[in-house]
């Protein structure tokens, strides 16, 4: 017997139109369009590009040198807070956010500390990532006792606890040669990407024995390619999913632990600004003046929140589960 089919309506045509569309999309461009359905992540991304181009652009827009002293006006408050403040001595048209403790402009501080809050982001994670790939490709990809000397040596430094551990490099170092090179910024990368690398390396290790075993693998090998090409060109692409995702989300980690040692004094040399410094220099007047400490505070809250809803977006992007 004939089977008798009906016609397709216009919304399932459009929805295998759709399922067609999408086959012909690669995984990354399948993972980038997912993203930019994100309305959280696009949100992030807007704010990561905006606290970008303040830090790149704080010779220009900064109204003031963060260093600049304006000792006539005092502790100046922002002049938004004026309906809400009292005694309107204390506003100043010429200072958005006020001035500090020693009369320093709060709005050019938090500009120039974008700056230095954006390299402590990128930097050491550039620094975790090829450190920890290069040892987890290692480990992974020829095991025995590469991996187990790899591996003992990441387990020594996963013992501590990250932030005691960073205290301790900070507190040690800070007042050497190497603690004084651009204030401390050079040990501020090098102490964070040594007590962070090990996740990144017991993550592509595991990725990395997940996948040396696939067939493409093995195909590679049976013509003869180099180890050294299989890591590069086979077994790194298909692990870059999950370290993208840890890349993410280890940028506000890496911001946090700068504020965090900013504000216990072992951070960055004053008088660079910093927004962990002003927090740890506006604290010592919270209780009459509190706008010097909030106000990086919450600059830091909003940069971070940004960057938890990019690594949240990717992380839904990449996992396929997440495939509709």
């Amino acid at each position: 017997m004939a089977t008798i089919t009906r016609p397709l309506s216009s919304a399932e045509r459009a929805a295998e139109l759709n399922v067609i569309t999408r086959k012909q999309r690669s995984l990354w461009q399948d993972a980038m369009y997912r993203l930019f359905r994100n309305k959280a992540a696009i949100a992030g991304l807007i704010v990561i590009a905006l606290a970008a181009t303040m830090a790149i652009l704080a010779p220009v827009i900064a109204p003031y040198s963060p260093t600049d002293y304006f000792t006539n006006n005092g502790k100046a408050a922002p002049t938004l807070a004026e309906p809400f403040w009292g005694d309107p001595k204390y506003y100043d048209p010429t200072h958005v956010f006020g001035t500090d403790a020693i009369g320093r402009d709060i709005l050019s501080r938090l500009i120039w500390g974008a700056r230095v809050s954006m390299l402590v982001g990128f930097v050491p994670v550039a620094i975790i990532f090829v450190v920890g790939v290069s040892i987890g490709m290692a480990a992974g990809f020829y095991g025995g006792w590469t991996d187990q000397i790899l591996m003992r040596l990441t387990d020594v430094i996963y013992a501590f606890p990250d932030l005691l551990f960073l205290i301790i490099i900070m507190a040690t170092v800070r007042n050497t040669d190497i603690g004084n090179i651009m204030g401390g910024l050079i040990l501020m990368f090098t102490a964070i990407a040594i007590v962070n690398w090990v996740g990144m390396a017991r993550l592509v290790r595991g990725q990395v024995l997940s996948l040396k075993e696939k067939e493409f693998i093995e195909a590679a090998r049976s013509i003869g390619v180099p180890d050294r090409r299989i890591m590069i060109r086979h077994l790194l692409p298909n692990s870059l999913a999950p370290v993208i995702v840890a890349v993410a989300f280890g940028i506000p980690s890496a911001m946090l632990a700068e504020a965090t040692l900013g504000f216990l004094g072992i951070g960055i040399r004053p008088p660079t600004a910093t927004w962990g410094v002003m927090i740890n220099e506006g604290f010592q007047v919270f209780s009459t003046t509190p706008w010097p400490a909030i106000l990086p505070a919450v600059f830091i809250a909003i940069v971070m929140l940004a960057f938890t809803f990019v690594g949240d977006g990717l992380r839904d992007a990449l996992d396929p589960r997440m495939k509709i």
